[in-house]
């Protein structure tokens, strides 16, 4: 992965997004998708002690251990939202560590990108090469930002209604609107709002101006 011309510092927080080569699909199975949010989950820790193909082929009890054992690692970064869409996705981190964001997604991408291509019997890289990187500045941002990552699947006419963003299972969406903890760190996003109905309303709300303006998102990728 080539070096970046401005580097991302550490505690800031930063839009991380990537696409398939040639915008060819990166995710097209449920199992894909699911294995893609398992490296997610997997990688977010600064010493991974073996390769998530390995951790998934262990017994259950060493698995509990490695597990066990990471939660008390430090993490790369703090992962506030993710999406995953058909061949691209979004992730909006903080990062924790000199280069963590860089080290988290070479991780994700060629742990994934070797499944990927085991799976479909290929070679070669799956993703760009540089991944883009947008620093995060001010409060409103870092609101817009969160609700543009989640109204993807809606404004990207992968799902039809907003309700049913409610249960699109690729996105940290949901988790937002429960009250367990899960890997995704939604505190601070949620600090804005009295509750997460407010949360979810703050989404709703810009929904169709957002479709209205997916016509020029490709332009990110460029």
């Amino acid at each position: 992965m080539p070096g970046r011309i401005l580097p991302l510092i550490t505690n800031e927080i930063y839009h991380v997004y990537n696409r398939g080569i040639d915008r060819r699909p990166t995710f097209t199975t449920i199992r894909e998708h699911q294995r893609a949010i398992e490296s997610i989950k997997f990688y977010r820790f600064a010493d991974t002690p073996l390769r998530l193909s390995k951790f998934l082929r262990l017994e259950e009890e060493r698995k509990n251990e490695v597990l066990q054992m990471l939660q008390r690692n430090d993490k790369l970064i703090q992962i506030l939202c993710y999406c995953l869409m058909s061949n691209h996705f979004h992730l909006l981190l903080k990062q924790n560590a000199d280069k963590g964001i860089a080290k988290f997604l070479s991780n994700f991408q060629n742990s994934f990108t070797r499944y990927f291509n085991t799976r479909h019997n290929r070679d070669g890289s799956l993703f760009l090469n540089q991944f883009k990187a947008v620093r995060i500045e001010t409060e409103e941002q870092l609101l817009h930002v969160s609700r543009y990552i989640h109204l993807n699947p809606y404004t990207g006419f992968v799902i039809k209604s907003l309700e049913e963003l409610e249960k699109y299972p690729w996105s940290s969406f949901p988790d937002y609107l429960k009250t367990t903890t899960t890997f995704v760190e939604k505190d601070m996003i949620l600090g804005y709002f009295r509750n997460a109905n407010q949360y979810k309303r703050f989404v709703f709300d810009q929904a169709d101006y957002q479709k209205k303006l997916k016509a020029t998102e490709h332009l990110i990728f460029e």
